[in-house]
């Protein structure tokens, strides 16, 4: 049971970031440069988070697990971007996806270490 809700969570939220992605612009209000990094790389924390829980149900190596991990959230963000270049008031930028990646990893650091304090 924890298995399908793991997945379902997982799921739902990647389809939360889509509709975000939709969206020709989001009501948040920038205070400095670059917030939007900040909101990629914690967005993409989430997701990383999420799809370890959900990946640790069929993989066992936790090397493979984080590879995994890391690698569909890489692309997951590099789709996002594409998707985004077609949506009316939004852009695609590299340093976004370099966000999701890089929050997605510091979620992947963070649970490898949890793993092994345990």
């Amino acid at each position: 049971m924890i298995k399908i809700l793991d997945f379902s969570v997982f799921f739902l939220y990647c389809l939360l970031i889509y509709w975000l992605s939709d969206q020709p612009s989001l009501p948040i209000p920038m205070l400095f440069p670059y917030q939007d990094k900040i909101h990629h790389a914690a967005a993409y924390f989430i997701m990383g988070l999420l799809a370890w829980r959900s990946f640790k149900h069929v993989l066992n190596s936790p090397i493979l697990l984080a590879l995994s991990v890391i690698i569909f959230c890489s692309l997951y963000g590099v789709s996002d971007e594409w998707h985004q270049s077609f949506v009316e008031g939004r852009t695609s930028d590299i340093a976004d996806w370099v966000a999701d990646t890089g929050g997605a990893g510091l979620a992947i650091f963070l649970m490898q270490k949890l793993r092994n304090w345990r």
